[in-house]
Protein backbone atom coordinates (compact mmCIF):
# COMPACT_ATOMS: atom_id res chain seq x y z
CA UNK A 1 0.00 0.00 0.00
CA UNK A 2 1.94 2.97 -1.27
CA UNK A 3 0.92 6.61 -1.36
CA UNK A 4 0.94 8.62 -4.58
CA UNK A 5 0.27 12.30 -5.23
CA UNK A 6 0.43 14.32 -8.46
CA UNK A 7 0.03 18.05 -9.00
CA UNK A 8 -0.19 20.36 -12.00
CA UNK A 9 -0.27 24.11 -11.44
CA UNK A 10 -1.63 26.33 -14.20
CA UNK A 11 0.94 29.04 -13.45
CA UNK A 12 4.31 27.89 -14.86
CA UNK A 13 6.14 30.27 -12.51
CA UNK A 14 4.84 28.52 -9.36
CA UNK A 15 6.51 25.48 -7.80
CA UNK A 16 4.80 22.30 -6.59
CA UNK A 17 7.67 21.10 -4.39
CA UNK A 18 6.30 22.24 -1.02
CA UNK A 19 2.78 21.05 -1.83
CA UNK A 20 4.12 17.61 -2.81
CA UNK A 21 6.21 17.46 0.38
CA UNK A 22 3.18 18.36 2.49
CA UNK A 23 1.02 15.83 0.64
CA UNK A 24 3.56 13.04 1.10
CA UNK A 25 3.85 13.90 4.78
CA UNK A 26 0.09 13.40 5.11
CA UNK A 27 0.38 10.13 3.14
CA UNK A 28 3.35 8.90 5.21
CA UNK A 29 1.17 6.26 6.90
CA UNK A 30 0.85 4.58 3.48
CA UNK A 31 4.59 3.86 3.34
CA UNK A 32 7.61 4.45 5.54
CA UNK A 33 10.30 2.60 3.56
CA UNK A 34 11.16 5.23 0.93
CA UNK A 35 9.99 8.54 -0.51
CA UNK A 36 10.47 10.33 -3.81
CA UNK A 37 9.48 13.44 -5.72
CA UNK A 38 9.97 14.35 -9.35
CA UNK A 39 9.16 17.77 -10.76
CA UNK A 40 9.15 19.16 -14.26
CA UNK A 41 10.39 22.65 -15.03
CA UNK A 42 9.89 23.63 -18.65
CA UNK A 43 10.55 20.12 -19.98
CA UNK A 44 13.39 19.34 -17.55
CA UNK A 45 12.93 16.70 -14.85
CA UNK A 46 14.25 17.07 -11.29
CA UNK A 47 14.23 13.89 -9.18
CA UNK A 48 15.00 13.14 -5.54
CA UNK A 49 14.29 9.78 -3.91
CA UNK A 50 15.83 7.73 -1.14
CA UNK A 51 15.07 5.30 1.65
CA UNK A 52 13.52 6.81 4.75
CA UNK A 53 10.71 9.03 5.92
CA UNK A 54 9.63 12.09 3.97
CA UNK A 55 11.10 14.46 6.58
CA UNK A 56 14.49 12.72 6.30
CA UNK A 57 14.67 12.27 2.52
CA UNK A 58 13.99 15.91 1.63
CA UNK A 59 16.30 18.50 3.14
CA UNK A 60 16.20 22.20 2.22
CA UNK A 61 18.89 21.78 -0.45
CA UNK A 62 16.86 19.02 -2.13
CA UNK A 63 13.67 21.06 -2.06
CA UNK A 64 15.45 23.99 -3.74
CA UNK A 65 16.37 21.72 -6.65
CA UNK A 66 12.82 20.38 -7.12
CA UNK A 67 11.66 23.26 -9.30
CA UNK A 68 8.65 23.20 -11.59
CA UNK A 69 4.89 23.51 -11.76
CA UNK A 70 4.28 19.79 -12.40
CA UNK A 71 5.19 17.03 -9.99
CA UNK A 72 4.69 13.50 -8.79
CA UNK A 73 5.36 12.12 -5.31
CA UNK A 74 5.49 8.61 -3.87
CA UNK A 75 5.92 6.93 -0.48
CA UNK A 76 6.70 3.22 -0.50
CA UNK A 77 5.44 0.38 1.61
CA UNK A 78 7.35 -2.68 0.40
CA UNK A 79 5.28 -5.74 -0.41
CA UNK A 80 7.81 -7.22 -2.85
CA UNK A 81 11.40 -6.66 -3.81
CA UNK A 82 14.03 -5.36 -1.43
CA UNK A 83 14.47 -2.26 0.68
CA UNK A 84 17.11 -0.96 -1.72
CA UNK A 85 17.13 2.68 -2.77
CA UNK A 86 16.75 1.35 -6.33
CA UNK A 87 13.21 0.31 -5.38
CA UNK A 88 12.27 3.90 -4.43
CA UNK A 89 9.90 5.70 -6.78
CA UNK A 90 9.11 7.63 -8.95
CA UNK A 91 10.87 5.54 -11.59
CA UNK A 92 12.67 7.38 -14.38
CA UNK A 93 13.85 6.53 -17.87
CA UNK A 94 15.37 8.91 -20.38
CA UNK A 95 14.22 6.93 -23.43
CA UNK A 96 12.76 8.04 -25.71
CA UNK A 97 12.25 11.54 -24.28
CA UNK A 98 12.24 11.09 -20.51
CA UNK A 99 9.33 9.88 -18.44
CA UNK A 100 8.62 9.23 -14.77
CA UNK A 101 5.99 6.96 -13.29
CA UNK A 102 4.86 5.83 -9.86
CA UNK A 103 2.68 2.83 -9.18
CA UNK A 104 1.03 0.98 -6.35
CA UNK A 105 1.31 -2.71 -6.99
CA UNK A 106 3.49 -5.64 -7.91
CA UNK A 107 4.56 -6.71 -11.38
CA UNK A 108 3.91 -10.43 -11.44
CA UNK A 109 5.18 -11.00 -14.98
CA UNK A 110 8.57 -9.27 -14.73
CA UNK A 111 10.56 -12.01 -16.54
CA UNK A 112 8.17 -11.93 -19.50
CA UNK A 113 8.27 -8.14 -19.70
CA UNK A 114 12.06 -8.12 -19.49
CA UNK A 115 12.32 -10.69 -22.27
CA UNK A 116 9.92 -8.71 -24.48
CA UNK A 117 11.91 -5.50 -23.95
CA UNK A 118 15.15 -7.27 -24.89
CA UNK A 119 13.98 -9.28 -27.88
CA UNK A 120 11.16 -7.27 -29.45
CA UNK A 121 12.11 -3.71 -28.48
CA UNK A 122 15.90 -4.17 -28.42
CA UNK A 123 16.13 -2.41 -25.05
CA UNK A 124 18.45 -3.09 -22.12
CA UNK A 125 16.70 -3.61 -18.79
CA UNK A 126 18.51 -2.92 -15.51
Amino acid sequence: MCGIIALLLANEDEFVNQMLFDGLTVLQHRGQDAAGIVTSERRRLHLRKDNGLVKDVFQTRHMMELRGNVGLGHVRYPTAGSSSCAEAQPLYTNYPHGICVAHNGNLVNTPELEEMCRTKLNRHVN
